[in-house]
């Protein structure tokens, strides 16, 4: 039995209930699993295609015993050692769902984030929240936004450049464990703040290099 007594009067898991939807569980993905189920999140559904390889090791969740494994079963495997909140791994690439609650994106292309911006969250009234978490490098960008408010929706599609515009880092300088934890956190605590009825901090960029947080509370 899992005691939350030492948070409680910063997060309850009375102020989690609601479905969380996490589209990709990656480098970004898995740690952000970790922080919410370990916060209280009662319901979790994660989405995912890819498999263990080693190259996942250092900087995501998984363990050598999961090389070669679905990335959802051996996530959703770690997990349950870890808490008893319902998790549900659905082994696939997210083009177009129905999504209620929650919605986060943790993919690794701008194509798969516009996919899911157009195909699921937009303008959905089930969508109470989207957040898109982005990683390049020592470099991480927390995007906010109720998928129903015009501005918010303007200000954040003109963030999806292509995948061509966007910056290239070379492959050995693309993510390291503690940028992916501190993106994890900011997420975290996007959703705590929807759970308690808190205000929304539009964008967080963190730059891991410098020590520096930039916000924007307010898309214009």
């Amino acid at each position: 039995m899992i005691d939350y007594w030492r948070q409680l009067d910063i997060v309850s898991p009375s102020d989690l209930d609601f479905d969380v939807n996490l589209v990709g569980v990656g480098g970004l993905g898995s740690p952000i699993a970790m922080a919410l189920v370990k916060m209280g999140c009662p319901r979790i559904t994660f989405f995912d295609d890819d498999t263990v390889e080693p190259h996942n090791l250092p900087n995501q969740l998984y363990r050598m015993a999961d090389i070669g494994l679905p990335k959802v079963e051996a996530l959703a495997k770690i997990l349950r050692e870890y808490v008893d909140a319902e998790i549900t791994p659905i082994n696939e690439r997210v083009t177009k769902r129905t999504f209620g609650g929650i919605v986060i994106s943790a993919v690794d292309s701008m194509a798969a984030r516009r996919a899911i911006w157009e195909n699921c969250v937009r303008y959905k009234a089930g969508v109470k929240l989207y957040i898109d978490a982005r990683m390049g490098g020592e470099v991480g960008r927390v995007l906010t936004v109720s998928p129903t408010n015009p501005m918010g929706v303007s200000a954040y599609e003109a963030t999806l450049f292509s995948d061509a515009e966007g910056s290239q880092e070379l492959c050995t300088a693309q993510a390291t464990i503690y940028s992916t934890f501190g993106i994890a956190s900011l997420v975290a605590n996007q959703v705590k703040r929807f759970g308690r009825g808190e205000s929304q901090t539009y964008e967080h960029i963190i730059d891991f290099s410098t020590s520096m947080l930039l916000t924007t509370e307010d898309p214009e």
